[in-house]
């Protein structure tokens, strides 16, 4: 007798055919935010049939081959202290953002070498030139913090406060927001003055006793240090005292969008920090950089020839001025080693503090 009009329902039992339909494969859609693959790949399929085969694609599904698989992950979730230290701290910080969805570039764009020889000479007159020769004009900039503090710090810290670049109207409205990186330094004045002129200061430092204090009103103190890499987990939870965090993961964990100052002095860690800013994609939030650079050696997992490291060096910097930021003062350290690359050459010091501004800040 033949079968009645109508759309005909088959069961697949072979495995290997679920997937078709009449000749058809079916086809996976991405997932959604939050939603597995598995159910992404049903709905895809499921999605691009008519009616009835959408009956038959449900049919010929096996229900006994779902599984659930949960994995307990070792790692808690961080307070909302923003420090993730398990133990109870003051409200530094907004919740945790969202993650961060762009993913990391490999390897920053060398420039070309400076002349045909590939020398040292010539990689270091090129760099020397570049950071000594300031790239735009700051009307108002203000050297060792604000113009409102009596006590000047021993470095000469600037950032600029002309109008077109929105820092001073951030600390007009009290809504600036510095971070500030270093190793052990004991010389805060210049935290202390930003924060007294409206900014919101952290200060993330490795020695400090407690994992987050405020010292006034808008000082806080983190046992943090900046690093181009996160720790592995397993390491992390051996070394409690240890907190290590790349830029880019503490602002995700403090819930902060935007840094008007980074003030970093990393005793020749920046050029790797540096790096990892570049590309992870982290300069665009950003406004100001006051970074204190360090020549007598290579710097922290920086290796090579003395004319590559150097050209490593300025094609950092390069990177820096692709994204818009353009250097507005440069001070050369008199009082420290003469030496580049632990040599006496080029009349360099060891140590230069240099400020940028993001000309695309808002």
């Amino acid at each position: 007798m033949p079968p009645p009009p109508g759309p005909h329902l088959r069961f697949f039992n072979n495995s290997r055919n679920k997937n078709f339909m009449g000749g058809r494969r079916l086809r996976a859609r991405a997932p959604a935010h939050g939603e597995c693959p598995q159910e992404a790949a049903r709905a895809g399929g499921a999605a691009s049939l008519q009616p009835s085969e959408r009956i038959l694609a449900e049919v010929a599904e096996p229900r006994w081959d779902r599984r659930v698989t949960y994995v307990r992950s070792g790692r808690r979730a961080p307070s909302r202290g923003g420090g993730g230290s398990g133990t109870s701290e003051p409200g530094c910080c907004a919740p945790p953002g969202p993650p961060r969805r762009k993913g990391p570039r490999w390897q920053i764009d060398l420039q070309p070498w400076a002349g045909p020889h590939h020398s040292l000479d010539e990689e270091a007159l090129r760099f020397l030139r570049y950071i000594s020769t300031t790239q735009i004009a700051c009307g108002h900039m203000s050297t060792d913090g604000l113009a409102t503090d009596t006590s000047p710090a021993k470095k000469p810290w600037s950032v600029c406060l002309d109008d077109r670049f929105g820092l001073a109207h951030q600390i007009r409205n009290k809504q600036c927001r510095l971070y500030s990186v270093g190793l052990g330094s004991d010389d805060t004045r210049f935290e202390a003055s930003m924060a007294n002129d409206g900014c919101e200061v952290h200060r993330f430092d490795p020695s400090v006793r407690s994992a987050h204090s405020l010292e006034s009103q808008r000082l806080w103190h983190h046992r943090m240090s900046v690093d181009w890499r996160d720790p592995h987990p397993a390491l992390a939870a051996q070394k409690l005292r240890s907190n290590t965090r790349k830029l880019g993961t503490i602002l995700n964990e403090f819930g902060h969008q935007k840094i008007d100052v980074l003030k970093a002095d990393l005793e020749s860690a920046e050029w790797k920090v540096l790096e990892n800013l570049i590309l992870e994609d982290v300069l665009g939030q950003i406004g100001q950089l006051v970074f204190e650079v360090h020549l007598h050696w290579p710097g922290f997992e920086v290796s090579g020839r003395d004319s590559s490291v150097v050209r490593f060096w300025y094609s950092l910097l390069k990177e820096l001025e692709r994204k818009d930021f353009r250097l507005f003062y440069s001070y050369k350290d008199l009082s420290k080693p003469q030496l580049f690359l632990k040599k006496d050459l080029f009349n360099a010091s060891s140590s230069y503090t240099l400020s940028w501004v993001n000309t695309r800040w808002k």
